[in-house]
């Protein structure tokens, strides 16, 4: 018997382009080439020029989408060899590259978007079946999953279940996308470069120069081989593990355990709740349904401030009833002092892990088991969770603590830094002009002055950040940062300024705040129209740094 082929690896370690990528830019400079040239720029090379999308949810979505429409009408959306995104801006940049070289027919894609996201979006039949597949398909379940099915879905309207490597030929003549995150450990402990960015070929570590083929991205791997395949992540879930960042974790927190409550009340209202309760390989699901909802809403108790004795008591009661009386919740984590947050959230946290243990011994069917698994995610708040692909690498060039764990968790890049640039700013991307489209709540030019420190601390040539005095609160439509040396040039434009907003800034501030409700389709239009302004207000100055970065002589 012939011995069996040696497995390729699907890891790549250097500090290169890939070479899918290569081809890609290559193709894509040609179009860059013929676009400049309608400018009437004359090039003695083609710029690599990238668009930056930030974070800030749907405003971040809606506000892409209307600069880029104006981008397209000004004549100057091939000039761009890169479209990269944080959280919002990459449910944009998923819903553009559905389309087959969406650049060229961007009026039709607009208006189709619009269309969807002014719509009634998923329902909960839709999400729940969602949430099951996720659930039973794949090894590693985390709330990134969850906050995909109950959260992502309400504002894009969607379960987009696309892949990357799906779309890798299929957008030949559009800028190549790169979205961005990070990885949590390496941001919480600093033990190595965090920034992750996954693109149509490959997903891994911008900075350290790790990465493997996108299909294989949470698949099982050892020293580079794949050893159990798992499904590659969908785009729904992957405009989940981008954005989920719309508010601090404590808010975060109680609209997950709000989302849970809604789930509750959803499902058991239908059919399949019914079922279950007729069938004999299920007995008790009303006790063990009881016991989540008492937990869902002992949760929201502790996190209002208010008194949950009476779920505890129902918690218990019922807990004895499923063991015959015989199990009592005895916890050896002292009593709960709702008034010290800290201390009731660690109380909370040890108090749901034992209960959702508990039923586990009773439940192994679903909803309930996952449902538990859900409980225990919250318990232990994880997000992103992957098997590590670079686990047991033997390459002394990838840090140790990258070689050691078997997973890895991974989260929006706003938590970090609310705008792509330390994606492009790879050193073989070679990028000579940033135009940085900054959808931010609050300050904003708090991307660029960070992004200007953490490339300082990095080493990343990055032009000097300095704001005029008094534009802090009341920011223009357009900044320039001249790059010098390797230093590439960075264009800022702040998506609400006195230019388009004129007295009315502080109010389009307040109407589009990042925690809410999916917008209207009046104010997708208006947030679009006013994102658009920036764009027309400033194409003779766009085109000008365009010509310097074309070093037209």
């Amino acid at each position: 018997m012939s011995a069996s082929k040696p497995q390729k690896s699907l890891v790549r370690i250097g500090h290169s382009l890939n070479k899918n990528e290569e081809e890609f830019v290559k193709r894509r400079k040609d179009i860059v080439l013929k676009c400049l040239e309608t400018l009437n720029i004359n090039c003695s090379q083609v710029p690599n020029i990238a668009l930056l999308g930030s974070g800030g949810g749907e405003r971040a979505m809606v506000g892409l989408l209307g600069s880029l429409d104006q981008l397209g009408k000004a004549g100057l959306l091939d000039c761009f060899l890169y479209l990269s995104g944080v959280s919002g801006s990459t449910w944009c940049m998923a819903s553009l590259y559905q389309e087959p070289d969406w650049t060229s027919n961007l009026e039709a894609v607009k208006q189709k978007i619009v269309q969807r996201l002014s719509g009634g979006g998923v329902s909960w039949s839709e999400k729940c079946s969602k949430l099951k597949k996720y659930y039973h398909e794949k090894d590693i379940f985390s709330l990134t999953d969850v906050w995909a099915v109950m959260v992502v879905t309400s504002y894009v309207k969607e379960i987009d279940e696309h892949t990357l490597s799906e779309r890798s030929g299929k957008n030949s003549k559009d800028p190549y996308p790169i979205y961005t995150v990070i990885d949590k450990h390496c941001k919480l402990y600093k033990e190595a470069d965090p920034w992750f960015e996954s693109t149509p070929h490959e997903a891994g570590y911008s900075l350290i120069g790790a990465f493997v083929d996108v299909f294989g991205f949470g698949s099982q791997f050892e020293n580079g081989l794949e050893i159990k395949k798992q499904p590659e992540i969908d785009m729904l879930y992957l405009q989940a593990l981008c954005g989920s960042a719309l508010a601090d974790e404590d808010e975060n927190w109680k609209f997950l355990w709000e989302k849970i409550q809604e789930f509750f009340g959803h499902f058991k209202s239908t059919n399949m709740f019914e079922e279950m309760q007729k069938d004999p390989e299920s007995p008790h699901v009303d006790i063990g349904y009881q016991v989540l909802m008492d937990l869902v809403d002992m949760n929201l108790c502790v996190l209002n401030g208010i008194d949950p004795s009476p779920y505890d008591d129902s918690i218990r009661a019922n807990l004895a009833e499923l063991s015959g009386g015989k199990s009592q919740l005895i916890l050896e984590i002292g009593e709960l002092n709702i008034t010290d947050k800290v201390a009731a959230k660690v109380y909370m946290k040890q108090y749901t892990e034992y209960v959702c243990n508990n039923l586990s011994a009773w439940f192994s069917f679903w909803p309930i088991d996952c449902l538990t698994s859900i409980f225990l995610c919250m318990a232990g708040w994880i997000w992103g969770r992957k098997y590590n692909f670079l686990y047991n690498m033997t390459d002394g060039s990838v840090p140790s603590v990258l070689r050691t764990s078997k997973k890895r968790d991974y989260e929006d890049a706003a938590l970090l830094l609310n705008s792509p640039f330390i994606s492009v700013l790879r050193e073989e991307r070679d990028i000579d002009l940033i135009i940085s489209l900054d959808f931010s709540d609050g300050d904003p030019f708090k991307t660029v002055t960070e992004a200007a420190k953490k490339c300082e601390d990095l080493k990343i040539p990055f032009p000097e950040i300095i704001i005029p005095t008094g534009e802090l609160v009341n920011p223009k439509d357009f900044y320039l940062f001249d790059g010098k040396g390797k230093a590439p040039t960075v264009i800022h434009i702040p998506l609400f300024n006195t230019v388009n907003c004129g007295d009315k800034l502080q109010e389009m501030r307040k109407k589009y705040c990042t925690f809410q409700r999916s917008y209207s389709h009046d104010m997708i239009n208006e947030l679009m129209e006013l994102a658009g302004k920036n764009i027309t207000n400033n194409k003779e100055k766009l085109v000008e740094e365009i010509r310097k970065a074309a070093n037209e002589p």
